[in-house]
């Protein structure tokens, strides 16, 4: 390998490191020694769990534990993240990105998360064929119903870093030509990601995805720019559906208090017209389902 190109490499890996040192602190401070089941022993200097904490609960040498914060250079097997991940509480997507930082592939992982409650996704599903989407605070797409899915086109095949509403708002050509007022759920979208930063602006996976959509999508930076900040909001989406054409859903967001980071999203049809018309897009579903099960060798 060329000199230059060894050099690059080296820069790469120990900026891979630093991420990962910033990315395990940030996740070791937001969880209290309550949330870990440990006693209170005093005051802290610093907020969160201590690191011979996270180490004595994943199992591990504080030494060890300590080198991998700090970013040194050392090899983890996926056990050793396996217990950090669980240890420090992170959702699918953390889980995913601590993986991709420590140089090992992601965990496989179903369709649906197991981070949600089963009564979310048995709520989720029931809900056909009124569409409905379970999401978190930076907008990945946690779960979704079939619906859902016909709604706004085949995001299961996506992978999991790209099944994020912004992700998919500002590179998606399908959303650009079957949501219309785009522009005004763009904006929306973005200002709610401006107001959730304020609360989140330390975490690596926030900065990568502002990162991100600034560096794909000039519609993204140029509403980023202008810092304007929402709240959460329920009003009307118009689509233009290829299958059954204009669809006007009332968009609403349901939390599940306080704590938690899951939002469940619906889409509920305003109007007697559109009601029939996600009835026939559910019918074209079950179509769809019985005609991939002929087909299906014996």
């Amino acid at each position: 390998m060329p000199l230059a190109a060894r050099s690059a490499q080296l820069i790469d890996e120990q900026s891979r490191r630093r991420e990962l040192a910033s990315f395990l602190r940030s996740r070791r401070e937001r969880i209290s020694p309550e949330q870990a089941g440990l006693p209170l022993t005093g005051r802290r200097r610093t907020p969160g769990l201590r690191r011979e904490e996270v180490a004595h609960l994943a199992g591990m040498g504080v030494t060890w534990y300590t080198w991998l914060e700090q970013g040194r250079d050392i090899k983890v097997s996926e056990q050793v993240l396996a217990a950090v991940a669980g240890t420090l509480r992170l959702d699918s997507y953390e889980r995913a990105h601590l993986y991709a930082l420590a140089g090992h592939p992601a965990p496989l992982r179903g369709r649906d998360s197991a981070d949600i409650p089963s009564a979310l996704l048995a709520m989720m599903r029931q809900l056909e064929p009124i569409p409905a989407v379970l999401i978190n605070a930076r907008f990945d797409l946690l779960a979704f119903n079939r619906t859902y899915e016909r709604l706004v086109g085949d995001v299961a095949d996506l992978p999991f870093e790209d099944r994020n509403l912004l992700v998919l708002m500002f590179t998606s050509p399908r959303w650009r030509t079957t949501l219309l007022d785009w522009e005004d759920a763009a904006a929306r979208l973005v200002g709610r990601l401006r107001s959730g930063m304020a609360e989140h602006a330390a975490e690596s996976e926030w900065k990568w995805l502002v990162r991100r959509l600034r560096e794909e999508s000039p519609d993204f930076e140029r509403l980023w720019e202008q810092h304007e900040v929402r709240g959460p909001e329920n009003f009307t989406k118009r689509f233009l559906h290829p299958e059954v054409g204009l669809l006007s859903m009332d968009y609403t967001q349901l939390s599940f208090g306080e704590r938690s980071a899951i939002k469940l999203a619906t889409y509920t049809p305003v109007d007697d017209e559109t009601w029939s018309k996600m009835m026939l897009l559910q019918e074209n579903i079950q179509t769809s389902m019985v005609s991939r099960a002929e087909q299906r060798p014996t």
